[in-house]
Protein backbone atom coordinates (compact mmCIF):
# COMPACT_ATOMS: atom_id res chain seq x y z
CA UNK A 1 0.00 0.00 0.00
CA UNK A 2 2.60 2.43 0.71
CA UNK A 3 4.41 1.75 -2.74
CA UNK A 4 1.37 2.45 -4.26
CA UNK A 5 0.98 5.35 -2.44
CA UNK A 6 4.44 6.41 -3.03
CA UNK A 7 4.03 6.29 -7.03
CA UNK A 8 1.47 7.82 -6.91
CA UNK A 9 2.16 11.07 -5.28
CA UNK A 10 5.46 10.80 -7.30
CA UNK A 11 3.30 10.66 -10.80
CA UNK A 12 1.20 13.67 -9.10
CA UNK A 13 4.12 15.87 -8.72
CA UNK A 14 5.65 15.10 -12.04
CA UNK A 15 1.92 16.34 -13.60
CA UNK A 16 1.68 19.23 -11.28
CA UNK A 17 5.89 20.35 -12.12
CA UNK A 18 5.13 19.74 -16.04
CA UNK A 19 2.02 21.79 -15.87
CA UNK A 20 3.67 24.99 -14.18
CA UNK A 21 6.81 25.03 -16.10
CA UNK A 22 4.95 26.33 -19.67
CA UNK A 23 5.99 29.60 -20.88
CA UNK A 24 2.88 31.59 -21.79
CA UNK A 25 3.27 32.30 -25.37
CA UNK A 26 3.67 36.05 -26.73
CA UNK A 27 1.71 36.77 -29.65
CA UNK A 28 2.33 40.28 -29.93
CA UNK A 29 1.63 41.49 -33.39
CA UNK A 30 5.12 43.65 -33.73
CA UNK A 31 6.81 40.22 -33.28
CA UNK A 32 8.73 39.89 -36.57
CA UNK A 33 11.44 41.99 -38.84
CA UNK A 34 10.61 45.37 -39.86
CA UNK A 35 12.72 47.58 -41.99
CA UNK A 36 13.44 50.65 -43.45
CA UNK A 37 15.38 51.24 -46.77
CA UNK A 38 16.28 54.56 -48.26
CA UNK A 39 18.99 55.35 -51.54
CA UNK A 40 21.98 57.40 -50.71
CA UNK A 41 24.18 59.11 -53.61
CA UNK A 42 28.04 59.47 -52.24
CA UNK A 43 30.35 61.93 -53.29
CA UNK A 44 31.29 59.98 -56.35
CA UNK A 45 27.81 59.72 -57.30
CA UNK A 46 27.26 56.43 -56.49
CA UNK A 47 24.25 55.28 -55.02
CA UNK A 48 24.18 52.86 -52.02
CA UNK A 49 21.39 51.42 -50.03
CA UNK A 50 21.16 52.17 -46.54
CA UNK A 51 18.73 49.66 -44.87
CA UNK A 52 17.47 49.80 -40.89
CA UNK A 53 16.25 46.91 -39.36
CA UNK A 54 14.78 45.84 -36.66
CA UNK A 55 13.71 41.97 -35.37
CA UNK A 56 11.30 41.91 -32.58
CA UNK A 57 11.53 38.73 -30.21
CA UNK A 58 8.94 36.95 -28.03
CA UNK A 59 10.67 37.60 -25.21
CA UNK A 60 11.04 41.66 -25.47
CA UNK A 61 13.97 41.97 -26.29
CA UNK A 62 15.22 42.68 -30.20
CA UNK A 63 18.41 43.29 -32.63
CA UNK A 64 18.71 46.32 -34.72
CA UNK A 65 21.11 46.54 -37.69
CA UNK A 66 21.97 49.43 -39.99
CA UNK A 67 23.53 48.02 -43.26
CA UNK A 68 25.51 49.84 -46.10
CA UNK A 69 25.43 47.86 -49.41
CA UNK A 70 26.22 44.62 -48.12
CA UNK A 71 27.88 45.68 -44.52
CA UNK A 72 26.86 46.01 -41.38
CA UNK A 73 27.54 49.00 -40.27
CA UNK A 74 25.68 48.79 -36.39
CA UNK A 75 24.48 46.18 -34.82
CA UNK A 76 23.18 46.14 -31.24
CA UNK A 77 20.16 44.99 -28.68
CA UNK A 78 16.98 46.79 -27.49
CA UNK A 79 14.56 46.37 -25.40
CA UNK A 80 10.63 47.05 -25.88
CA UNK A 81 7.39 47.29 -23.92
CA UNK A 82 3.92 47.70 -24.63
CA UNK A 83 2.03 50.41 -22.79
CA UNK A 84 -2.25 50.21 -24.84
CA UNK A 85 -1.48 50.13 -27.98
CA UNK A 86 2.19 52.23 -27.88
CA UNK A 87 5.34 50.66 -27.89
CA UNK A 88 8.72 51.66 -26.98
CA UNK A 89 12.18 50.35 -28.14
CA UNK A 90 15.07 51.38 -25.89
CA UNK A 91 18.37 50.68 -27.55
CA UNK A 92 21.09 49.07 -25.44
CA UNK A 93 25.05 50.93 -25.51
CA UNK A 94 23.92 53.12 -28.11
CA UNK A 95 24.57 56.89 -26.40
CA UNK A 96 22.32 59.53 -28.34
CA UNK A 97 20.11 57.17 -29.60
CA UNK A 98 16.79 57.52 -28.49
CA UNK A 99 14.27 55.75 -28.05
CA UNK A 100 11.56 55.54 -30.57
CA UNK A 101 7.99 55.39 -29.13
CA UNK A 102 5.56 53.51 -32.41
CA UNK A 103 2.44 52.48 -32.96
CA UNK A 104 1.32 49.40 -35.63
CA UNK A 105 -0.53 51.07 -38.16
CA UNK A 106 -2.01 49.66 -41.76
CA UNK A 107 -2.64 50.76 -45.20
CA UNK A 108 -3.99 48.74 -48.06
CA UNK A 109 -0.26 48.27 -48.96
CA UNK A 110 1.10 46.91 -46.31
CA UNK A 111 1.76 46.79 -42.27
CA UNK A 112 4.01 49.79 -40.73
CA UNK A 113 5.52 51.27 -37.40
CA UNK A 114 4.84 54.93 -37.03
CA UNK A 115 6.59 56.96 -34.83
CA UNK A 116 5.28 59.69 -32.31
CA UNK A 117 5.58 62.46 -35.05
CA UNK A 118 3.58 60.47 -37.70
CA UNK A 119 6.53 59.61 -39.54
CA UNK A 120 7.24 55.78 -40.64
CA UNK A 121 9.60 54.05 -38.86
CA UNK A 122 9.62 50.69 -40.91
CA UNK A 123 7.62 48.14 -42.83
CA UNK A 124 7.08 45.13 -41.75
CA UNK A 125 8.11 42.37 -44.05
Amino acid sequence: MTKKFLSLLAICAIVFLANCSRIEQNTDPIIGIWSQSDLTVTESSSKQTIRKEWIFNDVYLGRYHEIEGSTITLKTDFNWSKQDDVYTVEYKGLEGKPNNIITIKSSEENVYLQKKDGATLAIRE
